[in-house]
């Protein structure tokens, strides 16, 4: 059984998550809490596999009761947030903090219309109960302690700032560039991941990047602002008709699809609604099969943690085509799925852990 504490202001909250993950048989709730404090010690009784954690709530709110988490008790926290601008901010500083992922919950004036997550709690609830938490309660254990270097994007300053604390990424290669636009697929565990990979590329990065990260439509903007005040590339949520740009990652609009339009001189980037009846918006395939279409053996392809397979068979066209393509390793994903598809295909050209991944992508635009 995956023992769950589920931590929320609202009682309807409570009973509403508890019902739903009740339902499933290899499920437990065995405790329920009003707020942070009453949730640590909830959580100190009962040593659950995973707790739901609500963000806004009395007394003491869900950062601060998920940093006293991580520091005495760390284990799996899904965040529960409110498709607002608000909610979308504060989830991403969680994931900063060591949350593993989030749920988002609808609200509006009359409802809560929280059945539609349903399906998705008791999916994520199961899969990250089953995985080797280790690699994540490390990256817990220091979040939030050092904070990222001011963003240095031309001059001298760009020129002397370093990728991480650790080292300097490596020098490129001498040889012409053979690959300029890299296309990321991604789902859950995905911000921390992106975050840490993107922080790497030096401001001059010699590429475009086009990212599908399965995030609701409230989030994509957030998300890619929070990474473009972090990042010494120019993040932003992409936008219908732009011209790609090197050093640029656009992240796709939640909800929508990224896909391009080769022209002689220049690749401009479409976001989409069609395929409408795709599982994931944005997709990974999609983009993947566009950029196949457009680019061919000019494009890198990157999946990096989150559940299901979706990119499979993009990655697939890609390839054929003369793309390259790196998988996240099992040891650093949250959820072994999306690059397990890639890589039990055959597809994975490299296999690299996320610490790894912004050196390897930039050793990798000229193989």
């Amino acid at each position: 059984m995956i023992k769950v504490v589920v931590v929320d202001d609202s009682a309807f909250m409570r009973k509403a998550l508890a019902a739903m993950l009740d339902k499933d048989p290899e499920i437990e709730v065995v405790a329920t809490a009003r707020d942070g404090e009453e949730g640590l010690e909830m959580i100190r009784r009962h040593q659950p596999d995973v707790v739901t954690m609500d963000i806004e709530m009395p007394r003491m709110d869900g950062l601060t009761a998920l940093r006293h988490v991580m520091m005495e008790m760390p284990r799996p926290v899904l965040m529960v947030s409110s498709l607002t601008t608000e909610g979308a901010e504060a989830t991403l500083k969680a994931m900063e903090l060591g949350a593993v992922d989030f749920i988002p919950k609808q609200l509006s004036k009359v409802s809560l219309d929280i059945v539609k997550i349903e399906d998705e709690l008791r999916a994520k609830v199961k899969t990250i109960a089953r995985r080797r938490m280790s690699h994540l309660l490390a990256r817990a254990s220091l979040a939030g302690r050092v904070r990222p270097a001011a963003p240095a994007r031309d001059g001298a300053a760009a020129a002397s700032a370093q990728p991480t604390a650790e080292r300097p990424a490596r020098a490129r290669p001498s040889s012409a560039q053979c690959r300029d636009l890299v296309a990321i697929g991604v789902s859950t565990g995905g911000p921390p991941a992106v975050q840490k990979m993107l922080s790497v590329l030096p401001a001059d990065f010699p590429a475009g990047i086009l990212i599908a990260q399965h995030m609701p439509a409230a989030f994509t903007g957030p998300f890619a602002k929070r990474l473009d005040g972090v990042c010494r590339i120019a993040v932003k949520e992409a936008e219908d008709g732009e011209r790609l740009q090197h050093g640029v990652a656009y992240v796709a609009p939640g909800g929508r699809h990224l896909r391009i339009d080769q022209k002689v001189s220049r690749i401009d980037v479409r976001v989409v609604d069609e395929p409408r009846e795709a599982l994931y918006k944005p997709s990974a395939t999609v983009l993947f099969d566009a950029v196949a279409a457009g680019v061919g053996r000019r494009a890198l392809g990157v999946v990096l943690t989150g559940m299901g397979s979706d990119g499979l068979e993009g990655m697939r066209a890609l390839k054929a085509k003369g793309g390259r393509a790196l998988a996240q390793s099992d040891s650093t994903c949250v959820v072994y799925g999306m690059p397990k598809a890639i890589v039990d295909a055959g597809l994975a050209d490299e296999i690299v852990d996320i610490d790894e991944m912004g050196e390897a992508i930039l050793q990798n635009l000229y193989k």
